[in-house]
């Protein structure tokens, strides 16, 4: 059996519960590819699988390889499948429920595959599929946010908020971002009209009535970002469902976004990479090996854009 490089978890835990050994190599089924990863992005839901917080929802079979945000080259084709070829240089946020991308190699559904960026490495391409979709879906499909419109995005300087206010400013939307003040030039370089220093100022004082919200935090700020919403308005949250009695009572709307994987939004996605449009922030590349250490940094918090291992 041919062997590869994996981080894996036997039982969830602390950062302890990570272990980087030679596993199975996976081979693919109908509809399936293997690919060749070359890179993979960490995101907070890697250390939310690994601590078993979202056990009761994704019913995983342990051991788990973590990580579903991947850029790499398909290596094989299973029965069934039609669009790609072997040598497609493709990233994906991939089917969260199966093994990941901490590995030399994974298999992923075809379906969820897209063709990378041509004009950015596979280092940069795998930090986009899961804050890229996650930002997409929350502020188009579920938000609904249009050119003229307002939308605050919290925390946005970190992985999904840096994408969101590019894609927003795409949209031709006037953006309102929070983020510390250090981080407020490079905020204004995404294109934010307005930066917000949570850390000096009550955003909900210093911020007019918006259409969207994107709340990327929880907890306090999902709650205080009711009162800078317009009547008809929508608050989206990645993090928590907000409260339905509360909308209704505001005359707003709310809704809540698990990403889910979509090879078209990815195309579209890729496109606005290839268009300048959008750029991926990478701020942190580590080796597989120390996963470890690059989960402990996503979960600590205040990283601007994405933590990327290098595999290849």
């Amino acid at each position: 059996m041919k062997k590869m490089k994996a981080v894996c978890i036997y039982t969830y835990g602390g950062p302890e519960v990570l272990v980087y050994e030679d596993a199975p190599r996976p081979h693919p089924g109908e509809g399936e590819v293997l690919v060749r990863v070359h890179a993979a992005g960490i995101n907070p839901v890697d250390w939310k699988v690994r601590e078993g917080q979202l056990k009761e929802m994704l019913h995983h079979t342990l051991p788990l390889v973590l990580g579903w945000d991947v850029s790499g080259v398909v290596e094989a084709l299973g029965t069934g499948t039609s669009r790609l070829k072997v040598g497609d240089e493709v990233f994906s946020r991939p089917d969260i429920s199966r093994d990941g991308a901490y590995a030399e190699f994974m298999v992923i559904k075809e379906s969820e595959v897209a063709l990378k960026p041509k004009s950015i490495d596979h280092l940069h391409a795998a930090a986009l599929p899961l804050a890229g979709l996650t930002a997409w879906q929350a502020l188009f499909v579920a938000g609904g946010l249009a050119a003229g419109q307002r939308v605050l995005i919290h925390a946005a300087a970190g992985g999904v908020g840096s994408l969101a206010v590019q894609m927003a400013k795409w949209k031709s939307a006037h953006v309102i971002g929070t983020a510390s003040g250090h981080n407020h030039a490079f905020l204004r370089e995404l294109g934010v009209d307005q930066a917000v220093d949570y850390a000096t100022v009550r955003f909900e004082e210093a911020v007019e009535p918006v259409d969207v919200v994107l709340d990327t935090l929880g907890g306090d700020v999902q709650e205080r970002s009711w009162k800078v919403l317009k009547r008809g308005g929508i608050l989206v949250s990645i993090v928590s469902p907000p409260s339905a009695d509360v909308a209704a009572a505001q005359g707003a709307r709310q809704a809540f976004v698990f990403t889910e994987p979509n090879a078209g939004q990815l195309a579209e996605i890729a496109k606005l990479a290839d268009a300048e449009k959008l750029k991926a922030i990478v701020e942190t590349i580590l080796p597989l090996s120390d996963a470890t250490r690059g989960q402990e940094l996503s979960k600590r918090g205040h990283t601007r854009g994405k933590i990327v291992l290098r595999i290849v």
